[in-house]
């Protein structure tokens, strides 16, 4: 893929309820925006990010997606209220929602169509929704006070939006039931070494901070490398091992890869023993 930042990057237009910024080189950083809601999600808010995330997976100067929240929670899932409103009005189309739904829950809980990574910012409070979309991240880092709930049990509905197969592969069996039928709060570290959804846990000016030095870390290796290397892990959800390798290797990611600038470019920066030119932007 090309390697040029573009200087001037415009996302599409969308509400005050989510926040898009790029606080570095090949990076985009989503905050959710409804702070005085814990940023439930309403279907604006996944409208928002459904619009900006197809930009991004399009937008070739753009190599890894942050996603936090505003205020002191990440997100407090589906909008309830909203929910319920519908209940009563008899709108029951659930079942339907949830089958047809090609990215999921706020536009991230089953996206799989992207093979730029996608870290999560866990700067407070996760439930239901928010920790489905969560598990459907590449990476996440929590803040030491975070807590994680798949309450639906207490409310009469179910976590359906992936994190099922998700937890139950991540955490196994056993593991995945005590949070999806108890509902009860985790805290980040039993996240991280328990449930082991979570990669890394810092204090809480220490989230965004931490995120950005992973999304720089990322960013210093082969964008096409990285890219490939998503592209088989997504695979391997989808299939067997031996099916998994073979269509990762004959599929169009791996071509763009074999036949990019990037591999070229890597391997003679090898046998000059200098660092590729992707580590320097100057030089792009």
């Amino acid at each position: 893929m090309s390697s040029r930042i573009i200087s001037s990057i415009q996302p599409p237009s969308h509400s005050d309820e989510l926040k898009v910024s790029f606080p570095q080189e090949h990076v985009m950083l989503l905050t959710l925006n409804r702070p005085k809601s814990l940023n439930a999600i309403t279907p604006q808010l996944t409208s928002d990010l459904a619009s900006v995330l197809r930009w991004f997976d399009d937008e070739p100067s753009l190599w890894v997606v942050i996603v936090t929240g505003e205020g002191r929670a990440f997100c407090a899932g589906a909008d309830l209220k909203a929910w319920h409103d519908a209940q009563s009005n008899g709108q029951v189309t659930e079942q339907e929602s949830v089958a047809s739904s090609l990215h999921g829950f706020a536009a991230i809980s089953r996206r799989h169509t992207s093979c730029k990574p996608m870290i999560a910012a866990v700067n407070g409070s996760a439930y239901g929704g928010g920790v489905e979309l969560i598990l459907n991240c590449d990476m996440v880092v929590a803040s030491e006070d975070a807590v994680f709930a798949l309450p639906e049990v207490k409310r009469g509905v179910v976590a359906s939006q992936g994190v099922i197969p998700r937890l139950a592969k991540i955490a196994g069996h056993q593991l995945a039931s005590e949070m999806l039928f108890l509902g009860n709060t985790a805290t980040a570290v039993q996240a991280r070494d328990r449930f082991r959804f979570v990669n890394t846990v810092v204090e809480k000016s220490k989230v965004l901070p931490t995120a950005l030095d992973i999304a720089s870390q990322i960013i210093s290796n082969s964008p096409d490398s990285v890219q490939s290397s998503k592209e088989g892990l997504l695979l391997a959800q989808k299939h067997h091992f031996e099916e998994a390798v073979r269509t990762h290797s004959l599929g169009a990611v791996s071509k763009r890869l074999y036949n990019g600038t990037n591999i070229k470019e890597g391997l003679v920066a090898f046998v000059e023993r200098r660092k590729p030119a992707w580590t320097n932007p100057a030089k792009l």
